[in-house]
Formats: structure tokens, C-alpha cells, sequence
């Protein structure tokens, strides 16, 4: 009897031991796994025109997950490509799905990604209030961008056409519009979509193109903030249309031109922190939040109720 309970803490002991060791060998099938759909540290590479509603989801995630930290990285949208390439990135949110070159190339270099449309966002032009020149169709902005049409109809001043800066989102987008590049001695970059805010609120001459989720939360303090002091502009497909502003409904319906999509491409283990990030986004809290930022999520139906006069 003594033997046995002396030798019985002894298996105990070594058998503990054993755990321990199997628990922190990081090929042992048992192991610890640090990094889960809700545990661990991922970097998020984001276009920086997302970047309001981004940091609303993050911070939503986090709460949801305290043991979950995202660390955002916003840069322009090609640089944040090249920085998968460099295999840099594992998580990126772009206004694009990849192209079949792009993914051509990837595949050569053996990278697998998984990309998922998690919304509809849109251009926004936005001017100083004193501007009364309010609508614009998309042929005039085209032309605007290739410097055939320089000054605004009411006052006959030179326009002046900001943007946040070169090989980002917002600049592909306009140079998508185009056809070409952008080519007028009147267009400017900035640094961010912020400081084209702060522009077009000091010079009354100024058309701004920011990414719509900048002003489009009106529960957000900081939105109030951009708002005061512009006017968004209606935009119309051509003379014939009608103008719309960018809301998500018309948006939705497509009566708004100016949209666009975000996209998630992950390339992060499929039960990793970076994988539960973007199914996070795709799934209802992250879509309830696409919705109430002013956008269109890819994976909540919109209802649309139209008003009629009595």
C-alpha cells in the first residue's frame, strides 16, 4: 500500500509532464493552437478610403473577441496588392476582385487566396456649400478628369479636382472612368480622404472625390464633423437621367453610377484569426454594420419602401 502511494503522484506527475510537452511541440497534433477564428494577433492590409467603417468593425470584433487583436495597415489599394504579392499581407480589403493575371500569378507562386465581395460602396464628389453648380452627369466628370471641361457653369472658374492620392482606390476608380489617365493640370492629390475633406471645406472652387463610408454613417460623431461645412453632389448617368445622391437604396438599384465593391482576399489559414476577421464581415453582425455605415451589404437583403403622395 505504501508502494502504491508513492508510485500513483509519480504516473501522475509524468503523465502531466507529458501533456505539457505534447501542448507546446508545435507539430504535435494536440498543441495549443494561439491563433483561432477569435484568438491571437492578425494584420489587416485596408484601402484607406474604408477606413471609418473598418475601424467601426474592428472595434466591434474586438469587443466581441477580447482575446482577438486586429491590427490595420491602411495604405492606397496597389500597394497593398503588391504586398501580397510579397507575401506581406495574408488579409487585404481592396475596391476589386483579382484579376485572372493576378490570380494567374499567385497561383504560379503558389499562394491561395479566398475572396469574398463583403459590400457596395460608392464614389462620393463632394463641394463647398457656397457652390452652386450641385449636379453632374458622368460624361462631365469624364470630362472633367481629361481636362476638356475645366470651369463651373454658375461662376466660370477653374475647377479644381482633389483626390486623397496616386494608387489608391479612388484614383483607379476615376482612371477606370476614364479609360485612361487622368490628365488635367487642375487635378491634385492629397495625402488621405480626410485632407480632401478639409480642401474642398477651404477652397469653394474645389470637386473632392472621397470614398462614400467618409460621411455616409450620420451615427457617427466624426461624419458629422466632414459633413459640416461640404454639400454632396447628385450625379447623373448622362442629360437624360435623373440625378441621384449616393444612399445605399439607390445604390442597391444601381440609380447612383458611382459604385464600386470591397472586397476581402484571405489568404490566412481557414481556422485563423485573419479567416474569422473576414467571415466576421460577411456574416450578420459585420453586414448589419456595412448597412448602418450607409453602404450595401453583399449578404443582407435591402428593403426598399417607396413613399407615394395621398
Amino acid at each position: 500500500m505504501k508502494i502504491q502511494k508513492i508510485c500513483k503522484p509519480i504516473v501522475l506527475f509524468v503523465f502531466a509532464l507529458t501533456l505539457f510537452t505534447a501542448c507546446n511541440h508545435p507539430q504535435n497534433p494536440l498543441a495549443y493552437q494561439t491563433d483561432t477564428h477569435g484568438r491571437g494577433k492578425a494584420v489587416v492590409y485596408i484601402e484607406e478610403a474604408f477606413k471609418p467603417l473598418f475601424k467601426t468593425s474592428i472595434e466591434t470584433f474586438q469587443g466581441q473577441y477580447p482575446k482577438a487583436t486586429i491590427l490595420p495597415k491602411y495604405m492606397g489599394e496597389n500597394d497593398i496588392i503588391q504586398a501580397m504579392y510579397d507575401r506581406k499581407a495574408k488579409t487585404i480589403v481592396i475596391s476589386r476582385d483579382l484579376n485572372d493575371k493576378e490570380l494567374k500569378y499567385l497561383q504560379s507562386v503558389k499562394i491561395e487566396v479566398r475572396r469574398d465581395k463583403i459590400a457596395v460602396d460608392a464614389i462620393a464628389l463632394i463641394i463647398h456649400p457656397s457652390n452652386k453648380d450641385t449636379l453632374i452627369t458622368v460624361q462631365e466628370l469624364k470630362s472633367l478628369l481629361t481636362g476638356k471641361n475645366v470651369k463651373w457653369k454658375s461662376s466660370g472658374k477653374d475647377i479644381k479636382v482633389v483626390y486623397d492620392k496616386p494608387n489608391s482606390a479612388n484614383y483607379n476608380y476615376l482612371t477606370k472612368l476614364c479609360g485612361k489617365q487622368a490628365n488635367n493640370k487642375q487635378i491634385y492629390a492629397a495625402k488621405s480622404n480626410d485632407e480632401v475633406i478639409n480642401f474642398v471645406k477651404n477652397n469653394p472652387n474645389a470637386i473632392g472625390v472621397i470614398g462614400l463610408n467618409w460621411i455616409s454613417d450620420d451615427d457617427d460623431f466624426d461624419t458629422k464633423d466632414f459633413l459640416n461645412g461640404i454639400n454632396v453632389m447628385a450625379v447623373a448617368k448622362d442629360n437624360k437621367s435623373e440625378y441621384f445622391q449616393p444612399y445605399n437604396g439607390f445604390m442597391y438599384t444601381k440609380e447612383y453610377p458611382l459604385i464600386r465593391d470591397i472586397w476581402m482576399i484571405n489568404k490566412g489559414k481557414r481556422s485563423g484569426l485573419h479567416t474569422g476577421f473576414v467571415l466576421f464581415m460577411k456574416n450578420e453582425i459585420g453586414q448589419t454594420i456595412i448597412q448602418q455605415a450607409g453602404l450595401v451589404p453583399a449578404n443582407s437583403p435591402i428593403r426598399l419602401i417607396q413613399f407615394t403622395g395621398q
